[in-house]
């Protein structure tokens, strides 16, 4: 695996024409985002996977999340192939990004905190990509999430889920939280655990993410004056279901992760980057 590493604060010479480029571009894409939201997704909230096909508007999703990393300068890449819905995705998190690149091969209901809700047409938009909102540090919360997480996964949707309960920094990754796998148990469906890494020059990227005290606002300024890089994303090995072991479920998610974003201290490295290698360019 290639050393991690956090780019020098020097001088990039492209970034202001990056901008120039870019904030146009983006501007226009979140137009098409009302649009797709309005046209397609809000009347097609619940539109189901049939035999492995996409329903359109999974295909509109995708092609809006893909488009927005490459104005980010994110080449999105599929490495393994996600199982057939439903299924609960369990993946590291590192920032908003997480959630577009994922939505980028795959489309999911994603948990997201509740706070998210109220923003200004990220919340309108979220909400009408079926996002269950939580609202952290109340199980009461935690309880109707669950909840609702089973519901759609029984009626056939997919859940994808950041186990750690937050972003982390500098690649570091945090102890999943186990009970969030109850979901997949009580459902009856897979886990699959989904590592997301960065990529640029053959190096991976550890602060392509939030930096520490690093704003909403401040991070999105920053990547999109940022050079280009491959935003990977891996589905690895499903976890075998352990109805009286979700911590060992957790646990092992956590080593696959690890194992696939190169971290030295999982336990299981060797064994669990060597599933679904095969590299396949993002649709």
């Amino acid at each position: 695996m290639s050393t991690d590493t956090v780019p020098a604060a020097e001088h990039d010479p492209l970034r202001p024409l990056r901008y120039l480029w870019r904030v146009p571009q983006l501007l226009l894409h979140i137009v098409m985002g009302i649009l797709v939201c309005a046209l397609i997704v809000r009347w097609n909230q619940r539109a189901l996977m049939q035999q492995g096909r996409e329903p359109f508007a999974h295909r509109a999703i995708r092609w809006w999340s893909t488009r927005l990393l490459r104005i980010f300068g994110m080449r999105s890449v599929r490495i393994g192939q996600p199982l057939h819905d439903p299924v609960l995705f369990v993946a590291n998190h590192t920032s908003w990004t997480d959630i577009e690149l994922l939505y980028s091969q795959r489309v999911a209901c994603f948990v997201a905190k509740a706070e998210i809700a109220r923003w200004p047409l990220i919340g309108w938009m979220a909400a009408n990509g079926g996002t269950i909102f939580h609202r952290r540090g109340s199980n009461h919360s935690l309880s109707s999430v669950m909840q609702v997480m089973v519901e759609r996964l029984r009626g056939g949707r997919s859940v994808a889920v950041f186990p750690e309960g937050g972003t982390g920094y500098h690649g570091v990754l945090k102890v999943f939280h186990a009970r969030i796998f109850q979901a997949a148990l009580d459902a009856a469906v897979p886990v699959q655990p989904v590592a997301l890494r960065f990529v640029r020059n053959g190096r991976r990227i550890i602060d392509a993410g939030f930096r520490e005290h690093e704003s909403f606002v401040q991070n999105i300024l920053r990547l999109l004056g940022g050079a280009p890089m491959d935003a990977e994303v891996h589905f690895l090995e499903p976890v075998p279901p352990s109805p009286d072991a979700r911590r060992r479920m957790a646990e092992l998610s956590r080593e696959r992760i690890a194992a696939a974003l190169g971290d030295a201290d999982a336990p299981t490295a060797a064994a669990a980057a060597a599933p679904l290698r095969a590299r396949e360019p993002a649709a």
